[in-house]
Formats: C-alpha cells, sequence, structure tokens
C-alpha cells in the first residue's frame, strides 16, 4: 500500500505537482489527427494534464495548440475564426498563428499594433504529428527532445489503426490496470456450465481436461485460466520496464507475457505472438479524475486489411466502442450494460468487450483509487515497480535531474508480446530468443 502522500503524489498532474512536472518532460498525445481533418478546419477543445487549450490546423496543415483566452477582453478563442494561418478571436478579430504569436490587432492603428503585439503573445505548446497522432510539449519548442519513436508510428499508415477512449477515472489506476497481466485470469474469462474457461471454450461441451493438440494461439487462453497465479520477472531498461509474468503450460514450458511499460504512461500489451498485431496503449490525464486512452494497433510487416480495421474501429480488444466524441457507448452512468445472464453463462464479468471490462474494473475503485487501503501480493510486483519508477522520476526531476527516456526517442522502439519456452530456459534467453535487442536494452547515446 501506498501512504496518502505518495497517492497525492502519483495521481496529481496539474500545473506544480510533482507528477505534473514529470510529465511535462516528455511529449504527450493530444489528439488524433484526424481531429482535426484539414486546413483551416474548425477549432476543438482540448485539457491535458488539467489545462485548457484550443488546437486548430491552419491553413499550410499545421497544428497549433494555444491557450483558450484573448488576451485583449478574454474572449475565448474556441469562438474564433479559422482562417489564412491564424485563429481570429471571434469578439475584436485579433489574430494568432500556431506559435501563438499576435499577428493582427484590427482594431488599433497600425503604429499601436506593431507595438502592441509582442505583448499580446498568448501560450502555445510545441506540437509534432507523428503516427496519425499530434503530439504536443510543454516545455520551450527550442528545447524539445525528438518525439519517441515507438513502431507505430514509424511502419506504413496502412500497417496501423489508431484511437481513443474516455476513461472516467485517474491515470495511474488506469494505467496499471494495463500492467497488471495477472487479471486475465479472472476478468476477461469465459463461462461455460459454470465453470471458469478461456473465451475460446465458452459455449463449447467441457472436455474435463486440457486439450494439449491446440495451437498456442489457443492454448493460451486455456492456460491463462489454469494458471491465475503468475511468476513475475521485472526488467528495466532505458525507458521503462519489461514485465515478464510466467505461467505453466502443455509439455513442460511455460508461457510468457510480455509487457512494456514506458515512461511515463506508456504501455506494450501482451497477448500477441510475432505474427500477430500488436497493441500499445497512453494514458494521458485530462485532469485528475478522468484520462484519455490513446489505443494502437499496428504489424511491422503488413498491411492491417479492411475487415480487420472495420473491427477495432467498431472496438475489439483494447478498442472501445465509442460514439461521436469518442466516450465509451459502455461506461459508468449505465453500468457498462451488465448482463447478468451473460455473466451468469458466458462471461466472467457479464460485460462485453476486452477495453470495458478494463474500464469498468478501474472505474469501480473511484475517480482516484485509495492506495492505503490495499492488500498487495506477489502478482502485484510489476505494479510496485511501476509505482517506484514514478517516484523515482519525481524525486529526480526536483532535484533537476532529466527522467527516464526523456530523451532518449530511440529508446522507445521496443517490442512486447507472448512466449512459449521450456520451463528451466531464464527469462533473459526468452527475451532475447522472442524480441532480441528490442526488448529494451540500454541505450547510452541521448537524442537531441
Amino acid at each position: 500500500m501506498l501512504t496518502a502522500e505518495q497517492n497525492e503524489t502519483l495521481t496529481r498532474t496539474g500545473p506544480g505537482t510533482p507528477m505534473g512536472d514529470v510529465f511535462r518532460r516528455y511529449w504527450m498525445p493530444a489528439l488524433l489527427s484526424r481531429e482535426l481533418p484539414g486546413p483551416d478546419c474548425p477549432p476543438v477543445r482540448l485539457k491535458i494534464l488539467g489545462e485548457d487549450f484550443i488546437a486548430f490546423r491552419d491553413s499550410t496543415g499545421r497544428v497549433g495548440i494555444v491557450e483558450p483566452r484573448c488576451p485583449h477582453r478574454g474572449a475565448n478563442l474556441f469562438f474564433g475564426r479559422n482562417e489564412a494561418c491564424g485563429l481570429r478571436c471571434a469578439y475584436h478579430g485579433w489574430k494568432f498563428d500556431a506559435e501563438g504569436r499576435c499577428v493582427d490587432i484590427p482594431n488599433v492603428t497600425p503604429d499601436v499594433a506593431e507595438r502592441m503585439k509582442p505583448r499580446a503573445a498568448i501560450r502555445a505548446l510545441h506540437t509534432a504529428e507523428a503516427g496519425d497522432i499530434v503530439w504536443a510539449y510543454f516545455g520551450q519548442p527550442d528545447d524539445a527532445p525528438a518525439v519517441p519513436d515507438f513502431e507505430f508510428a514509424a511502419v506504413p499508415a496502412e500497417h496501423r489503426f489508431v484511437g481513443k477512449k474516455r476513461q472516467q477515472c485517474n491515470w495511474a489506476q488506469a494505467c496499471e490496470g494495463g500492467l497488471d497481466t495477472a487479471h486475465f485470469s479472472y476478468l476477461h474469462a469465459g463461462i461455460n456450465e459454470g465453470r471458469k474457461v478461456g473465451l475460446h471454450q465458452v459455449g463449447r461441451v467441457p472436455s474435463g481436461s486440457g486439450d494439449t493438440r491446440e495451437p498456442p494461439r489457443l492454448a493460451r487462453l486455456r492456460w491463462l485460466i489454469e494458471d491465475g497465479a503468475p511468476r513475475f520477472t521485472v526488467l528495466d531498461h532505458a525507458a521503462g520496464l519489461l514485465l515478464c509474468a510466467a505461467r505453466t503450460a502443455d509439455d513442460d514450458h511455460l508461457y510468457w507475457r510480455m509487457t512494456q511499460f514506458l515512461m511515463p504512461n506508456h504501455s506494450l500489451t501482451p497477448g500477441n505472438f510475432s505474427e500477430d498485431t500488436a497493441l500499445a496503449n497512453t494514458w494521458v490525464p485530462i485532469d485528475d479524475t478522468s484520462c484519455w486512452i490513446f489505443c494502437y494497433a499496428w504489424h511491422p510487416d503488413r498491411p492491417i486489411g479492411d475487415r480487420e480495421r472495420e473491427r477495432l474501429s467498431r472496438g475489439a480488444g483494447i478498442f472501445a466502442e465509442v460514439d461521436d466524441d469518442y466516450v465509451p457507448i459502455r461506461r459508468r452512468e449505465n453500468d457498462y450494460l451488465l448482463d447478468r445472464e451473460l455473466q451468469r453463462n458466458a462471461s466472467f464479468t457479464g460485460i462485453a468487450g476486452i477495453s470495458e471490462q478494463d474500464q469498468a474494473i478501474a472505474d469501480s475503485q473511484g475517480l482516484i483509487a485509495d492506495r492505503t487501503r490495499e492488500l498487495l501480493c506477489q502478482t502485484d510486483l510489476g505494479v510496485v515497480r511501476f509505482r517506484d519508477l514514478m517516484f523515482e522520476a519525481a524525486q529526480g526531476v526536483r532535484e533537476g535531474e532529466t527522467p527516464l527516456g526523456a530523451r532518449n526517442a530511440r529508446a522507445y522502439r521496443v517490442r512486447s508480446g507472448d512466449a512459449v519456452a521450456p520451463h528451466d530456459l531464464a527469462v533473459e534467453e526468452v527475451v532475447r530468443e522472442r524480441f532480441g535487442e528490442r526488448w529494451g536494452v540500454r541505450l547510452n547515446a541521448q537524442d537531441p
């Protein structure tokens, strides 16, 4: 468990907070690129890390993220006109470019306007686009590091699909849910004739014992059920942690699920072999009681086909079924459309959707989980190491240090996923055979 002070440190990311200072040293996903579909499209409201902004795409296609208040009389620039490479206030016509510079003050004489423009500049975040995501950096533009070199952003556009969903709780507990692979043995299980089973066994005639002829991609669903207490090994690297969880498999083998946590709020999920689509999430605080979860699917070697793309867009796996505002259809206000009949006969939770099951449990802990009342056990090792890493970062930033990975974009080119290996093969060998150096080696070079 944590102390109340530690819980406060972990969960608060607003301006001037210790964890807020950590987050502001990194690039943050701010929007999906498609939310600003073209030059001079309507601006959108944006809240991130407890601060309000307006995002717009100018006439050249460049994205600006600026504070919403016009310095003249305080009108909100959301109501402004996006025109001719700037956002023009609807009240008196003052105009601002993507860098926050005031470029026109039409309601005074030209000589007065020139004197006022420097003082009329508004705050603007540094922006970049990569992987169909608009990224924002809170620090000074001339000191911005390179955008993290995620593989999903490096593959051709047809090889990836990205989305997002709103989560109605603090970022940290949602993130911890993504790092806790032990829950797959329960939260995402199926039910068959009153017995907990793998999802592929729902509706099948119970066999009474495992079918060792199943291919690993199906057998792993059974292994998750048969071994609900995975053994954890945590390996650290230049951008975060690789959380390795071993379960008993068939034929004296172990089934490894390996999850990446990348500072300060990214996770590459397990559940995929090398031939499968890879998946990842980023938890971006809106404020202290809600967050956006950005979701990425990609394959390094092939396009994501129309059928798979359509399935993801409707909600599958880590992608939720959402409305036009990216709010999940199943949410706190409707009890996630919990179906007790489904819970009795087919689903451990009675909630449809892997993402929605995760969401319901994270939300159920409260808007901000009270970690002073926890009783942790051995399968919580990954969560404990995540918290330790975040506290180390907060302490380091207070002392003037650069947090892990913040200026090492290359360290984010890592992979996660599953492996089946002999029970006596050391975890380091399992990792090397599955990922090579893409598990997250210690890189000494710092990117600019």
